[in-house]
C-alpha cells in the first residue's frame, strides 16, 4: 500500500510542477531567396573597395584601410592582424575576381562575398584564394587568404636504442 501512495505521489508531484503553453505565436522568418551569384554592378562596387584597401595595404597606410572597413570589422582588426594580412597577400601577383556570392555568419546574416585568384593559376581549384565579404554598402568586413598547403605524411622516426 506504501509503494502504491508513493508511486501515486510521483505522478501528482509531476503533474503539478508541468506547464500549461497559454499562447503560442509562430514567426514568419524573414529569409529572402538570394542569387547564387552577385550582379556586375555589385562586383565592380566591391571590386572598387577591395583594389583600394589591397593598395594601401601594400603601402601601410593605415587611415585609408580603415575608411574602407565596416564598423564591425573596425573593432577587432589590430596592428597584428594588418601585418599578417600583408604578409599572406601576394603582391607581386594581380588578384581576379574567380567566384562571387553570398556567405552566411553564425548570426545568420549573409553578405556579399567575392573570392579571387591570383591570375597565373587558371585551374578550376586554386592554390591560394583570397575571400572578401563585403556589408551591402561596400564595405570590407573581413577578408581571407587562404593557401593550399602541402601535407607531409612523413612520420618521424623514433629513436631505438639497439639492444647490446
Amino acid at each position: 500500500m506504501k509503494k502504491v501512495i508513493l508511486v501515486l505521489a510521483v505522478f501528482v508531484i509531476q503533474l503539478g510542477f508541468s506547464q500549461k503553453v497559454t499562447s503560442l505565436k509562430v514567426e514568419k522568418s524573414e529569409n529572402k531567396e538570394v542569387a547564387a551569384e552577385l550582379d556586375k554592378d555589385k562586383i565592380s562596387l566591391y571590386n572598387g573597395s577591395f583594389f583600394k584597401f589591397i593598395a594601401a595595404l601594400k603601402v601601410s597606410d593605415k587611415k585609408t584601410m580603415e575608411s574602407l572597413l565596416s564598423p564591425k570589422a573596425k573593432e577587432v582588426v589590430t596592428d597584428v592582424v594588418y601585418k599578417k594580412l600583408s604578409e599572406d597577400i601576394d603582391f607581386s601577383k594581380s588578384l581576379e575576381v574567380f567566384k562571387s556570392g553570398y556567405k552566411s555568419t553564425m548570426d545568420g546574416k549573409t553578405y556579399p562575398m567575392i573570392q579571387y585568384r591570383y591570375s597565373g593559376d587558371i585551374s578550376s581549384d586554386p592554390e591560394n584564394i583570397v575571400t572578401a565579404v563585403f556589408e551591402n554598402d561596400g564595405k570590407i568586413l573581413g577578408i581571407k587568404p587562404k593557401r593550399k598547403q602541402a601535407v607531409n605524411n612523413t612520420v618521424p622516426k623514433k629513436d631505438v636504442k639497439k639492444k647490446e
